[in-house]
């Protein structure tokens, strides 16, 4: 079915790569204007087919409801007229925590423009994504969360959705990792000094605030550090994924790339105060992840550092989980072959 996929962040891009390309060459793409989603799509030849796209606005800063209305405007009639181009009804919408998509094309069905849209797909792993969540259960009709979601921190939206009649609840037994990463196999030695890959980030982004806590200089005293902050990374926005694993550890602010890394088996420190199921599940699962919540100071946080920097010693003793197919559950929830 044709299908309009919206991308916005670039953890999105890698995540619903594999299906993009499985997906049909009428299928039509909305991405979100931010400095790594671009170098993704604009270095994508040979990972990603080209398809009709239109770069839509950041909701960030000030004035969120003139970008927001102005967002949706623009999808709203971006998605009307490429329902009439000749290539076919657009049949679906697939979107990763951005709800204002489905908001445009209710209009476009509301306004008769667009009758052949039946599916509007709302992935999630982010809890307190709590605005996104309100607004998505008014229109989506199909959600798809992991098991271990943590409904104790989603607002309700869990309960929500699974006492709906109008929306079908898929559940991942995986992370969002899990589907575009594969096993990777760490170096047997570790560097003399180690080797780190330091990611810290802006904070402006729509569930940040309170939750990224300044890295000092400190904190990677004594390593190698190869810079990947946000907006500024030099490197292969391709294969930045793939840096993790041959780095022999990573400290940053971000949760995405913390449980990127994890999964791969490098020895995170994740510096921040957010919330996730996913982090939950990290640590049940016994992967290398190190969380600290507070400001990087005190004797608590010098022990935490000390317990990470031993950690980057210890992967060899790592029983890593079995790989869980979530790839192709999710194909299967997407009615997809995936091609690869």
């Amino acid at each position: 079915m044709r299908t309009c996929w919206v991308l916005d962040h670039p953890a999105h891009v890698r995540l619903l790569a594999p299906f993009i390309r499985s997906g049909q060459s009428n299928d039509i793409i909305i991405a979100c204007d931010r400095i790594e989603v671009r170098n993704l799509l604009e270095s994508a030849d040979g990972i990603l087919p080209r398809r009709q796209k239109m770069w839509v606005q950041r909701v960030i800063g000030s004035a969120k409801s003139i970008k927001a209305l102005r967002r949706i405007n623009q999808s709203h009639n971006f998605m009307a007229t490429a329902g009439k181009d000749g290539s076919g009804a657009i049949e679906r919408i697939v979107v990763i925590g951005a709800s204002l998509e489905l908001l445009a094309l209710k209009n476009v069905i509301r306004l008769g423009k667009i009758k052949s849209i039946k599916h509007l797909v709302y992935i999630s792993d982010t809890e307190v994504n709590h605005i996104a969540h309100k607004l998505a259960i008014k229109e989506c009709t199909e959600v798809v969360l992991p098991t271990h979601w943590d409904d104790t921190i989603d607002g309700g939206f869990l309960a929500k959705v699974s006492k709906s009649s109008n929306i079908i609840v898929h559940r991942l037994d995986g992370l969002h990792g899990h589907v575009h990463l594969r096993p990777s196999q760490r170096p047997n030695q570790v560097s003399d000094p180690p080797r780190a890959m330091v990611r810290r980030l802006i904070g402006d982004g729509i569930h940040d605030d309170g939750e990224v806590i300044h890295i000092p200089e400190k904190v990677w005293d004594g390593l190698i550090p190869t810079f990947a902050d946000e907006s500024k990374y030099a490197g292969d926005a391709w294969q930045l994924t793939q840096q993790l694993a041959a780095h022999d550890c990573l400290i940053t602010n971000s949760v995405t790339l913390a449980s990127e890394a994890c999964l791969l088996g490098t020895p995170t420190l994740l510096i921040s105060r957010a919330q996730r199921g996913f982090l939950s599940r990290l640590e049940q699962d016994g992967h290398p992840l190190f969380i600290w919540n507070e400001n990087c100071e005190g004797e608590k946080f010098e022990q935490k550092l000390t317990q990470f920097l031993c950690g980057i010693h210890l992967t060899d003793a790592l029983e890593p989980e079995q790989w869980p197919n979530t790839k192709q559950q999710l194909a299967e929830i997407l009615r997809l072959k995936i091609i690869d």
